[in-house]
């Protein structure tokens, strides 16, 4: 539950003040979706830079050297290894042969631990389960599509990833979690915010949401490649059977294994870590509500509060009552 955004400029016509601007504009709106931290990545020279600090976005001064070509950001929400500790925040550096990379990720895997062991990935006094697949990477010696391919393939859990190379070469592997990808062609950017509704408040803020966009299509088992040159080259991988370690841990929940999509399970494990009732968010679901509409109401608890109140009066099964009260 945290949020990946950026944006690749390849023509070099966008002002840097407006992509300073739309850096910290996108930051700040992530914030929907995570708070414990936040932090960007981008090229200088010939060196892959990451700032990140323990901080909600609106508490850190995004700032970007001229010529920057691309960032990619992460907010976060802590869900293993203390964000206190910086290295267990995204994004996080990786090597893989000649190609020096920042990576981040949304959402949570599940046999980090394990692949400790099966892949032989070396113990680092990183915590944070996202970390098992950047030095998945790192251990195919490559960073391309393949690489990639057999990181995505080998995880298990709800994810979308984010990489950038030393190139200015952006990567999205598309998992299971959201992922809103702009074109604007007209003046050679590209932006992405891991949902609409992010993209919308950060474009809204800057002015940019005047400009003709093309959204661009990121399915689940996408892995897009957006070059300097701003061409963008595809390939695709066949996400791994998804089982959440929170519900084996939980007899009641294991009925609903089969039935739910990882993403869908990992927001009934996750709702007491936002104040909210599992069954609530079971009912959202049945009622059909989709995982993005969900998680949106995750992040207002008020706005929960009202729509499952609503479900229930309209069932006939319980007395309405409305934020303040029995109506």
């Amino acid at each position: 539950m945290c949020s990946l955004f950026g944006w690749l400029d390849y023509q070099g016509i966008v002002p840097y003040r407006v992509k300073k601007k739309l850096t910290q504009a996108l930051a700040n709106a992530a914030e929907e979706r995570g708070t414990d931290a936040a932090g960007i990545s981008y090229v200088h020279g010939n060196d892959v830079v990451i700032f990140k600090r323990p901080k909600p976005a609106h508490k850190l001064h995004f700032s970007i050297p001229e010529g920057t070509s691309a960032v990619m950001g992460h907010t976060r929400m802590t869900t293993q290894g203390n964000e206190k500790f910086n290295y267990n925040n995204h994004p996080f550096p990786g090597v893989a042969g000649d190609t020096a990379f920042a990576f981040a990720h949304n959402g949570v895997l599940w046999n980090d631990k394990e692949l400790r062991k099966d892949k032989l990935i070396p113990a680092t006094h990183i915590e944070t389960d996202s970390y098992a697949a950047c030095q998945l990477i790192e251990q195919q010696d490559k960073l391309d599509f393949d690489s990639l391919k057999y990181m995505a393939e080998t995880v298990e859990g709800n994810f979308t990833f984010s990489l950038l190379d030393d190139n200015n070469n952006l990567y999205i592997v598309k998992g299971s979690n959201p992922m809103c990808l702009l074109h604007f062609k007209d003046i050679g950017l590209y932006v992405y915010a891991s949902t609409e509704s992010i993209m919308k408040n950060a474009l809204r803020r800057i002015g940019l949401h005047k400009f003709a966009s093309e959204r661009i299509k990121t399915d689940e088992g996408d892995i897009i490649r957006i070059d300097r040159n701003g061409d963008i080259t595809r390939s695709e991988f066949k996400p791994a059977p998804q089982f959440s370690r929170f519900s084996t841990s939980r007899g009641w929940y294991n009925d609903y294994d089969d039935y739910y999509s990882a993403y869908e399970q990992t927001l009934i494990d996750m709702a007491s870590l936002y104040g909210s009732d599992p069954d609530e968010i079971i009912m959202l679901l049945e009622y059909g509500y989709t995982v993005v509409e969900v998680e949106e109401m995750l992040m207002d608890n008020n706005l929960l509060r009202e729509e499952v109140n609503e479900i229930k009066y309209l069932s006939g099964e319980y007395i309405y009552e409305d934020c303040y009260g029995i109506v």
